[in-house]
């Protein structure tokens, strides 16, 4: 066990791109180095000096991860002149196809494929001067266009791990604010309806002279009104997804819903909106659970029934506000259900409202909610 041990951390170690790079350096200048001796001892001054290009070219695979295209066109530079000052049939050096590699890997896009085609002709344009009607480009293209092909695989299998990872991660940071938000709401919310109400009999109870104990009562009642408003607001600044953008919690509410039909129009469903009631201001949470609602509803409309229309009615009364959606499409088979209607409950529950939804008997499917204000 302990070998073993031993054995993974030297490997660990090794695996570090800035010591495998460095350690791959030193393995690719050294046979070179020797070829350089060996072959200048026997009097090859031609082979001798591409051996030298080589083994000085090698440090340039230092830079391969950050800037790639520098020892690609380095390595197919010295193999060309390798192979336009000696015999050898084809300049793919190992040094040169590791650089290949390296585009593929660490490059995308228009920089890999002008690269690529500049150093492959090169390379081509010199095996055909220094061997004509060889075509040895042919083996050249395939090998090269290989090598990077098997590096751009890699780095998408890794880009595709991180963003599966990232979206992991963010996935779970969005259910912890939602299980604070749940637990907030049940542990503190009850509480604060308990003292409100509480405070509201014992105040309704007072003789008619104690006024400044009705006067301190009523400013308590106030308060703890107006801290079940910001918690419902924190609650739902905690249940916003990321991605809904920096106006999650207050940038969209009733107001908007005409817009928001003219987009389902746009989309092709066909919808309306109807306003009753006298339009006032609502508190934050609210307005944006009404606009979510709705939001969720068509685009539920959209994606699960087929040929439909959709009318929305929002109504105002004077110590609520309903919106309902209807619509009559028939539904789609086979289709994977979501969490829209389970965000929708959770949002009419942190306003203390109650939501309803299913099927219309005469067909179709029904969204309907109603929320108290706060002023009731």
């Amino acid at each position: 066990m302990r070998v073993a041990g031993t054995f993974l951390r030297i490997v660990r170690f090794f695996r570090r791109p800035t010591v495998f790079d460095r350690t791959l350096v030193i393995l690719l200048s050294v046979i070179p180095v020797i070829g350089t001796v060996a072959l200048a001892m026997q009097g090859e001054t031609a082979l001798a000096l591409g051996s030298a290009l080589q083994a000085a070219g090698t440090p340039i695979l230092l830079v391969r991860r950050s800037r790639p295209i520098y020892p690609v066109s380095v390595f197919t530079a010295i193999d060309a002149v390798f192979t336009l000052t000696t015999t050898s049939p084809l300049p793919a050096q190992l040094p040169t196809l590791i650089a290949f590699y390296s585009l593929g890997r660490y490059t995308s896009g228009r920089a890999t494929a002008i690269s690529f085609a500049a150093t492959y002709a090169l390379a081509a344009a010199a095996t055909e001067v220094a061997k004509p009607g060889m075509y040895f480009w042919v083996p050249l293209l395939f090998v090269f266009g290989l090598l990077v092909g098997w590096g751009q695989l890699i780095r998408l299998r890794a880009e595709l791990r991180e963003r599966a990872t990232r979206e992991a991660a963010d996935a779970a940071v969005r259910a912890e604010r939602r299980r604070i938000a749940r637990e907030l709401h049940d542990v503190v919310a009850h509480h604060i309806t308990v003292i409100n109400a509480l405070v509201g009999g014992a105040r309704a109870t007072l003789p008619p002279e104690q006024e400044v104990t009705r006067e301190a009562l009523e400013s308590a009642e106030q308060t703890a009104r107006q801290a079940m408003t910001e918690m419902r607001r924190l609650l739902d600044v905690l249940r916003a997804d990321g991605n809904e953008g920096p106006d999650a919690a207050t940038g969209v509410g009733a107001a908007r819903l005409p817009a928001l039909i003219k987009e389902a129009r746009a989309a092709g469903l066909p919808a309306g909106l109807t306003v009753t009631g006298e339009p006032v201001e609502l508190p934050a949470a609210v307005d944006h659970a009404v606009y979510r609602i709705v939001q969720e509803a068509l685009t539920n409309t959209r994606k699960h029934a087929v040929g439909a229309r959709a009318s929305v009615r929002l109504t105002y009364e004077p110590d609520a506000v309903e919106v309902e959606v209807l619509d009559d499409g028939v539904a789609k088979d086979g289709g994977a259900p979501g969490f829209g209607l389970g965000g929708m409950a959770e949002r009419v529950a942190l306003c203390g409202g109650r939501l309803t939804t299913g099927p219309r008997p005469e067909g179709g499917f029904r969204v309907h909610a109603r929320i108290p204000l706060e002023n009731a």
